[in-house]
């Protein structure tokens, strides 16, 4: 998601209050700390421990170096990465849970109230994941073969997730 006052990726995101309403605003840090700034010195005046708390959280430069390291990790298996998710809000494979069950953890918790699943599950469909997540490492390593031009790699590739598929259509 982009900062609504300039180009950069937004990192945060604050709703804030107009008139009893609440109102969305996604920012970059530089964005951010311009917006939260006269926030700060009215609450200087007004309540100094409450803007101590504020200057803590806009301790913005440890928390983008830090979500920077996260955006660069990479799930081995469908090779979507941390800054992909955030964009898209989907993830690339189930997989991706274990892998990324730090980071998502937590918001799974808030979204759902649980980090597991608790419910109903498909009659049809939903007990091969292994088969699919092995789908979907193939062809994410026959793309990355076919980009670099290692078309024998890539035709190998192709004829094991044909057999794969075949097989599944078999059964």
């Amino acid at each position: 998601m982009k900062c609504q006052k300039c180009d950069k990726p937004a990192t945060f995101h604050i709703t804030d209050l107009v008139d009893g309403t609440p109102k969305e605003v996604h920012l970059c840090e530089d964005c951010a700390q311009a917006f939260l700034a006269p926030a700060v010195e009215e609450a200087d005046e007004v309540l100094p421990a409450m803007a101590g708390l504020l200057a803590q959280q806009l301790a913005v430069g440890e928390t983008a170096e830090e979500l920077a390291r996260l955006d660069e990790r990479v799930c081995p298996v469908c090779g979507i990465n941390y800054l992909e998710f955030r964009k898209q809000g989907r993830l690339g494979c189930p997989h991706d849970y274990t892998f990324f069950a730090d980071e998502i953890g937590p918001l799974l918790a808030n979204i759902h109230g649980e980090t597991r699943h608790v419910g109903k599950a498909p009659k049809h469909g939903g007990h091969d994941t292994s088969e699919r997540t092995q789908l979907i490492r193939l062809r994410r390593e026959m793309k990355e073969a076919v980009a670099r031009e290692d078309y024998e790699q890539a035709s190998k590739l192709r004829d094991e997730i044909a057999a794969i598929e075949e097989n599944k259509n078999d059964q």
